[in-house]
């Protein structure tokens, strides 16, 4: 129905631009305060939203169905969650410009699609091939730095983007796989619950005083409850329209992020990077409107 695709495209569009500010609000706490301390402060935040919308919603009766298996998905989901978030913010934390970060996200997907074809033996076209081959060429070119050797050829952290993509990617395959009737509510519960424990254990790990200066205080909220609203959303969009299609709306993160850099951080990408970002939303859309079908030729009406 129609109805159904636009309301499956305003939650992929609105979890986009809101996380799309989460590079902004949360490079803007890294940049004051140690990443465990940040962590702490961030899943206090998105745990007690999450809380507070499952009991709200009545999801919370859910924890007590649960299958063994349920269980044990939700807790190979939190371990993984934890080792691709902390990527994340430590990607956002070492490369200097977040829009760059944003764009090299979009190796995210393409490993999702190479996922599908090897584990879940999806179909894969000619198209898509070549949607990888740009998405991966923008990404070359967005963090190429033109040394000469391993070490220098590309800009710092670049390796850590790349893990998360396959961490991330390894997270939703297993979603794809097991996950079944759990609601978008408990399992955005049970990623920020993971993440608030373990931020808690690596703040005495790391022997860290808790204490924030009140701007971090407040980039840490905004940016929280954005990520939990971006998350909340793209698990809606997944009701009313296919991954594939809620994809290439979230592929334009990079485009919000590199305007909203300019006006916090007034930094702005160079040309070559640019290119390469516009690169990889190009190889992102192919992808995605080929997983969708776009591309197949209609079959002729027969004439009875």
């Amino acid at each position: 129905m129609k109805t159904d695709s636009f309301k499956g495209y305003a939650f992929a569009l609105v979890a986009t631009i809101a996380y799309s500010n989460v590079y902004i609000f949360s490079k803007a706490a890294l940049n004051e305060v140690h990443i465990s301390l940040f962590g702490l402060m961030w899943y206090a935040v998105s745990a007690t939203m999450c809380l507070l919308l499952a009991a709200n919603n009545k999801k919370l009766a859910q924890l007590k169905s649960l299958t063994k298996k349920q269980g044990m998905v939700l807790l190979t989901l939190g371990f993984l969650e934890i080792i691709t978030t902390t990527l994340f913010f430590l990607s956002i934390h070492i490369i200097p410009d977040p829009a760059v970060t944003s764009f090299l996200g979009n190796m995210y997907p393409v490993f999702v699609t190479l996922g599908g074809v090897l584990l879940l033996k999806e179909r894969f076209t000619w198209i898509e091939i070549g949607g990888v081959v740009l998405a991966l060429a923008g990404a070359f070119v967005i963090s190429y730095t033109g040394g000469t050797t391993l070490k220098t050829l590309f800009i710092k952290g670049t390796g850590i983007v790349l893990l998360n993509a396959i961490f991330a990617t390894i997270a939703t395959l297993v979603v794809k796989i097991h996950v079944k009737k759990l609601s978008p509510e408990l399992l955005n519960l049970n990623r920020s619950t993971w993440l608030l424990v373990f931020s808690a254990v690596m703040v005495v790990v790391f022997n860290q005083e808790i204490s924030y200066p009140a701007s971090a205080v407040t980039n840490s909220l905004l940016g929280a409850s954005l990520e939990f609203l971006a998350i909340l959303f793209i698990y809606y969009s997944f009701k009313y329209i296919d991954v594939s299609r809620s994809s290439i709306v979230q592929s334009l993160k990079g485009l919000f992020v590199l305007i909203v850099a300019f006006l916090y951080f007034r930094t702005f990408l160079l040309p070559h990077q640019l290119v390469g970002g516009f690169l990889t939303i190009v190889g992102v859309m192919v992808m995605a409107l080929a997983q969708s079908g776009i591309f197949r030729k209609k079959q002729p009406k027969q004439i009875v």
